[in-house]
């Protein structure tokens, strides 16, 4: 199992630094910005990503990355949500894509305002329709920036730390461990479990906003 894991590794660490770097923000740019995070979560790209993170430089650039790219995908969709808002969320693409979540968003972004830009990130589905969604709205392209932009922080970090330090715990432990690809698994099984337990729990503590019938 150790060689299998080193070829991925070697095979993600075989790719440009800053290709590497620049294809998890475009990743997330994509994810933010044209509902493909519906289907295509950037969370993978970015955790693939991390796992050949070499030194606090890379680490740092790759956190960088993924922030230019989620606030640079949200501004897009923001605008787009501004320009084209109704029509792409009529289109056959948009139904498709969005189904019924157009209307959760558009109530929880009203009960709700900034926070619901904010605890949007971590949610799964909102986080590429909220930016559009918010465009469609009143609400202001600054004060929209003012809520997104530490939650970007916070989603990049976190994510980049679970597949850094997964790939650096192998790395030190696959010579002394003969199952060390377990220690790797391991470490971002528990990050992932984490990360949805947390996801849950702001859903959970968030739907009442979303549904119909809340008051």
């Amino acid at each position: 199992m150790n060689e299998i894991l080193d070829w991925l590794l070697q095979t993600v660490q075989s790719v440009d630094p800053i290709l590497r770097t620049l294809l998890a923000g475009f990743a997330m740019f994509c994810e933010t910005s044209i509902l493909l995070g519906v289907i295509v979560p950037g969370d993978t790209t970015v955790i693939v990503a991390s796992t050949a993170v070499n030194g606090m430089i890379e680490f740092w650039l790759l956190v960088l990355a993924v922030i230019v790219g989620s606030l640079s995908g949200e501004s897009v969709g923001f605008a787009l949500g501004r320009l084209v808002g109704p029509r792409l969320r009529d289109s056959r693409l948009g139904r498709r894509l969005g189904g019924g979540h157009w209307e959760r968003a558009q109530r929880y972004l009203t009960r709700r305002g900034g926070p619901a830009v904010f605890i949007s990130r971590f949610l799964p589905v909102f986080h590429s329709l909220i930016p559009l969604t918010v465009g469609m709205s009143s609400m202001r392209y600054s004060r929209f920036m003012r809520w997104t932009v530490p939650a970007c922080i916070v989603w990049a970090v976190a994510y980049v730390t679970i597949g850094s330090v997964a790939a650096v715990s192998y790395r030190e432990l696959a010579s002394q461990l003969q199952y060390g690809a377990i220690v790797f698994v391991g470490i971002i099984a528990v990050g992932l479990v984490i990360v949805a337990v947390i996801r849950w729990l702001l859903h959970r503590a968030e739907r009442r906003h979303m549904d119909d019938e809340a008051s």
